[in-house]
């Protein structure tokens, strides 16, 4: 048989055989994790030890309030005290003097006057 071509009945035979030793130990695995006492997929709590699933226990309705409360006086206080702490002291704006001002647009009108003095003499 050459190479680079294989029978497809052969590679069939091959899936097959292969897809068969994967049931095999799939059994075997799910087999050891019940001894384990490990859930596996889709089943449901308890099912493993043979106990039924127990019911979840909820909390009334004061019990929730009074916790909620008790989360938002907590928050508040937190609030408040990062507040106190993050404030900086407010500076005042900067603002730019008339003498300030005349200053820049005479540097500037300087500056413009020497780019076309240079112009000028080169041409």
């Amino acid at each position: 048989m050459p190479r680079g071509k294989t029978d497809t009945a052969i590679l069939e035979m091959a899936i097959i055989g292969y897809q068969s030793e994967l049931a095999k130990l799939a059994a075997k695995i799910a087999e050891i994790k019940e001894q384990l006492g490990q859930r596996g997929p889709g089943r449901p709590k308890g099912s493993a030890g043979g106990a039924p699933p127990t019911k979840k226990k909820g909390l009334s309705a004061s019990a929730r309030a009074r916790i909620a409360a008790a989360q938002k006086a907590r928050w508040a206080a937190y609030r408040k005290a990062e507040g106190a702490a993050k404030v900086p002291a407010a500076k005042p704006k900067r603002r730019l003097s008339a003498a300030g001002r005349r200053a820049i647009i005479a540097a500037t009108k300087k500056r413009w006057a020497k780019i076309r003095a240079a112009k000028a003499a080169a041409a």
